[in-house]
């Protein structure tokens, strides 16, 4: 009789975590129609000094409102302005809240069409390092309510910089769904391994500390291997270095140069068109 009843117990156990399983792959389902997620009605921007946990980086992190859902992951690389040692002085980890993403949350400006997960990790050595970038958001997406189909990056001048460097280190491996660096240049030699990625550059044509011929050169290598998204590049006239606070704003609709892509989206929305396995082939489609 308990040999019986041992036999009859397993298949319900299996039922039950079919059923769990089921269900789980429903909800990422559900959650990754963007239109299915609960309105964010003001999250939570926390600082997590360096130290504080086992993230390689001190970052803040924007949580949208309602917990429980996944959510797109939006990773921000900051500029050399604001790099810092936040072990050493936590307040240091404030300089991340100057530009970009995480300054308009701070200013109660964030107004993306969709609940987002908002990184902004702090460099505080030499510069940002690709794997160290990747390091950082599997921290992210072990630790965070985090949809692994949809993560993006940005990043304005070194940031930008460590967005291309990111996307050409990582290649296939690389987490992001889509990517905007601003004002930044890259690799032109290894862009065959990013061109899978769907990427819109930003520049200022009269940029005196990062020539507009680094974003330039880099979509036009981009471009020039055959991606399966053409890349885009939007140039501001007679803009400097801060090609970023009207990138990031949309303020720079209208603005840019008719020579190159029209800024007509803005860029979240713009992200928010594309999933990580869109554009890898069945034998690479598992998520890293």
């Amino acid at each position: 009789m308990m040999h019986l009843n041992k036999i009859s117990f397993i298949p319900a156990i299996a039922a039950i975590f079919l059923v769990i399983s089921c269900s789980k792959k429903s909800d990422m389902n559900d959650y990754n129609n963007l239109a299915n997620l609960p309105a964010d009605t003001g999250g939570i921007h926390t600082a997590y000094p360096l130290g504080t946990n086992d993230s390689p980086y001190g970052y803040y992190v924007y949580e949208p409102s309602v917990k429980g859902p996944v959510y797109p992951l939006l990773v921000f690389l900051h500029g050399a302005g604001e790099k810092g040692n936040s072990s050493d002085s936590p307040d240091i980890l404030n300089l991340v809240l100057r530009n970009g993403p995480p300054m308009l949350i701070n200013k109660n400006k964030w107004l993306p069409r969709y609940p987002v997960i908002v990184v902004s990790p702090q460099c505080h050595d030499g510069g940002w390092n690709g794997t160290k970038v990747h390091e950082f958001i599997t921290f992210i997406i072990k630790n965070y309510k985090v949809n692994q189909k949809r993560i993006y990056i940005t990043g304005l001048s070194m940031g930008g910089y460590g967005t291309f460097n990111y996307l050409t280190t990582t290649a296939d491996s690389c987490y992001a769904a889509a990517a905007v660096p601003i004002c930044g240049a890259g690799n032109t030699s290894k862009v065959e391994g990013m061109k899978h990625i769907p990427t819109w550059a930003f520049h200022g044509d009269a940029d005196g500390t990062v020539n507009v011929s680094g974003s330039i050169n880099m979509i036009n290598a981009i471009n020039e291997a055959n991606p399966p998204i053409k890349a885009k590049l939007t140039i501001y006239p007679g803009v400097g270095h801060n090609s970023w606070a009207k990138t990031y704003d949309g303020s720079g609709m209208g603005t840019e140069s008719a020579d190159y892509d029209a800024f007509n989206m803005d860029i979240y929305n713009w992200m928010f068109q594309y999933e990580w396995h869109q554009f890898f082939s069945a034998e690479t489609s598992d998520l890293k």
